[in-house]
């Protein structure tokens, strides 16, 4: 996209973020800083650009764009509450999904669609596999975005959704380093969506560098 696009979509989204956080705070119900309106405008605004810049068509920008303003708004409430609200999870997915059923629709190639969902799935079953294993790891609200960042991972290629997946869980094991030698314990715990959507975005953005012929 031209540079001019990237920056209205940075603009676009931090804006709109910075519209919805008051109804954030209000739909967990808490004061946190993290609820600060500054912290998810930034978060989008820079979701936004990388929207824009990975993005080849407005169909996939939309999309994109869409699911930056959603995990800015859904980072800064998993830091404040532990919570990843359905109310914002689940219409993720239409709001994602038609976009991107247009941009195959458009182009013809209804495989990237067939593989977005794919792997969505995918990630899906893994993660609630991994919540049933270890509850107090993963909460349904993190089984339930795994599916959407999957969707997203999965339109960009397989290499993007395998980096991005397990970018999640090694930035979790160094983070847990880093907990208990500042003195916290193994059982310590901390909000994993934060860190899901940390790995999505090494995912798209170094998903082919760091497993090549994944696409």
């Amino acid at each position: 996209m031209p540079v001019s696009i990237v920056f209205l979509t940075a603009f676009g989204a931090g804006l709109a973020t910075f519209a919805l956080t008051p109804w954030a705070r209000r739909l967990v119900d808490t004061t946190s800083r993290w609820m600060h309106p500054g912290v998810p405008l930034l978060l989008a605004a820079i979701g936004g650009a990388g929207a824009a810049v990975l993005a080849n068509t407005y169909p996939e920008l939309l999309a994109f764009a869409l699911l930056s303003i959603a995990c800015a708004v859904l980072v800064v409430m998993d830091l404040a509450t532990y919570r990843l609200p359905d109310a914002i999870v689940g219409p993720m997915y239409p709001i994602m999904f038609a976009p991107l059923a247009a941009a195959a629709a458009f182009s013809g190639d209804w495989s990237r669609l067939g593989r977005s969902a794919a792997a969505a799935g995918v990630v899906l079953v893994v993660y609630l596999v991994l919540a049933i294993i270890a509850p107090h790891n993963l909460g349904l609200g993190d089984v339930k975005l795994s599916g959407l960042l999957g969707g997203f991972l999965g339109w960009l290629g397989w290499s993007h959704t395998l980096l991005g997946t397990m970018a999640a869980f090694v930035l979790s094991g160094v983070l847990s380093l880093v907990l208990i030698a500042a003195g916290a314990t193994r059982r310590t715990a901390f909000p994993f969506g934060p860190l899901m959507v940390a790995g999505a975005a090494i995912g798209a953005v170094w998903g082919p560098a760091m497993v090549p012929g994944g696409g």
